[in-house]
């Protein structure tokens, strides 16, 4: 059986890229990427938790988390060829207006 820490550190590894992608990456399609790890990465620190304590709360949260991700995804996309549409690029750099 492998030790919950490292269930853990992988979380925190994972949570740290996706940080470092929403930071650092200019694309918006990267960053929507970046913050989807972000999302499985405390999901996999709630998993961990709910399975060493027996907490049943915790695997709520996690379905909450997975609703609240596919709505980022389906919502974000659809702003994101919108833009890609009008603009011909993704560049979050470029968006910083409402304009159409």
């Amino acid at each position: 059986m492998v030790p919950a820490s490292y269930y853990l550190i992988l979380s925190v590894v994972l949570f740290t890229l996706g940080a470092l992608g929403v930071l650092l990456r200019r694309n918006a399609l990267v960053v929507f990427m970046s913050l989807e790890m972000m999302f499985n990465a405390s999901n996999l620190a709630f998993i961990t938790f709910a399975r060493m304590y027996n907490a049943l709360s915790a695997q709520v949260v996690v379905f909450f988390v997975m609703t609240v991700a596919a709505a980022e995804v389906a919502i974000g996309l659809a702003l994101m060829v919108e833009i890609f549409r009008t603009k011909r690029s993704v560049d979050l750099d470029q968006m910083n207006t409402l304009k159409g």
